[in-house]
């Protein structure tokens, strides 16, 4: 476990003293909205690479600092999931000020006798005011927590316990809210990619374990591939060859998963030539770059984070991403000014530029070894995915075993996309 030291800017100190001298406590709060997907753009959203520079906000700060409890499931400095929201609760304290304080790899495998409960009962210990727990798998704990906990406010990122829609709405966990970003968009986007780049015409899939979620993103992917295989490479529709292959876990566990560097390998020694990520971690791009570079005509596209194609530039074809900075910063500014809620709140894009670091949930960047004009053809598929001239979680649409997933001419509805329950015809792979 580590702290982030508290962090105070000018400003923050400025306006403190000043309330101090006005012997007054009401700084006023800031009316904020969570996770609203601006309009769509007309023009192609930019690809290229974010910013470095550290984020600004025209905002007044709080006048007392929040300080942030962040669950991970893996290693803060994974390359991948947990290290984008290491990096959001950063980029909420340097705007903010307050404390990070941070546990890592929390999971059955590095902590088997860790609960998420205890975790967080330390870190309330410790001052949190807010509790984020950041994956799928803590949904048990983060529950009990909550309940063990009501008076502090709690975040399950990818979960739906506050969704009324959901089978496991929980009304009675008040202060425990949900948060999640669209990454389909981002997936799609791969699957073109992928599809344009292919010489082939087979893409692997290196999967995590099964679920509602991780099947969606699969769907989606394939999807995408499919429609740039078509409309882009002149293909017949379901030509492209794409499967999945599920290791087990989010990350590599040995002796517990599949290998993703051997499930990496056995990819391409069937015959693909391009892997899409579905893990955290980066053993997919790390394996492509080394095979690459002993001549092969290989690529990869990586997952979560947004310098994961630094691992082998010339292999990558770019990477969808997690931006989970903006939206944690609504929900620390809520809990500061009093005003959370447990709301569910599934994010997207800002299609205006989806790779702004202050406004965009889901970003992609183009990665070195995407071709010119691939990049272009792309850039067209991400201005359709924009303004929805292209949307394709549209019937007819079949799962796997023949049933109808969505009817000719309708479009999935967020609870129907959600909730996946098969991989989609087209896709190779286990549905469960």
């Amino acid at each position: 476990m580590r702290r982030l030291g508290r962090r105070w800017s000018w400003g923050a100190l400025f306006a403190v003293l000043l309330l101090i001298a006005a012997a007054c406590g009401d700084t006023g709060s800031t009316e904020t909205t969570t996770g609203a997907t601006q309009a769509p753009g007309t023009e192609a959203p930019s690809t290229e690479a974010p910013s470095t520079e550290a984020p600004t906000t025209d905002a007044p700060p709080p006048a007392e600092p929040v300080t942030i409890g962040m669950i991970l499931v893996g290693p803060e400095n994974d390359r991948g999931w947990s290290q984008a929201h290491a990096e959001a609760g950063q980029y909420v304290v340097d705007l903010l000020g307050g404390e990070l304080i941070i546990i890592d790899k929390v999971n059955p495998a590095d902590r088997p006798e860790t609960t998420i409960e205890a975790v967080a009962a330390d870190m309330i210990d410790q001052g949190a005011d807010i509790i984020f727990a950041t994956s799928d798998d803590m949904k048990d704990g983060i529950e009990a927590a909550a309940a063990q906990f009501p008076d502090t406010p709690m975040v399950w990122s990818s979960g739906d316990s506050a969704w009324s829609d959901a089978p496991g709405y929980r009304p009675d966990l008040a202060n425990l809210g949900n948060t999640m970003g669209r990454m389909e968009f981002g997936k799609a986007i791969a699957g073109c990619a992928a599809a344009l780049t292919s010489q082939t015409g087979s893409i692997g899939y290196v999967g995590p374990l099964i679920n509602d979620e991780t099947r969606r993103l699969v769907n989606s992917a394939y999807l995408g591939a499919d429609y740039c295989y078509v409309n882009h490479m002149g293909g017949s529709p379901g030509g492209i060859n794409f499967e999945v292959n599920w290791i087990g876990f989010w990350f590599n566990i040995p002796g517990f998963t599949l290998d993703p560097t051997q499930v990496s390998n056995d990819f391409f020694d069937g015959g693909a030539d391009v892997l899409i990520s579905g893990i955290d971690t980066t053993e997919a791009i790390v394996r492509t770059g080394q095979r690459a570079a002993a001549g092969e005509a290989v690529w990869a596209i990586p997952y979560d984070f947004r310098g994961a194609c630094d691992e082998a530039p010339d292999a990558c074809l770019g990477v969808p991403y997690f931006n989970w900075g903006p939206e944690y910063l609504d929900i620390v500014r809520s809990v500061n000014d009093g005003t959370f809620e447990a709301t569910w709140n599934w994010f997207g894009p800002d299609w205006e530029n989806i790779n702004d670091v202050q406004t965009s949930g889901i970003g992609w960047i183009d990665g070195p070894g995407l071709s010119t004009e691939n990049a272009q053809w792309l850039a067209q598929f991400i201005a359709g995915l924009a303004d929805g001239s292209i949307n394709l979680w549209t019937g007819p649409l079949n799962y796997q075993d023949g049933s109808t997933w969505l009817a000719a001419g309708e479009t999935a509805t967020d609870a129907q996309l959600w909730f996946t329950e098969q991989l989609l015809d087209g896709v190779d792979g286990a549905s469960s």
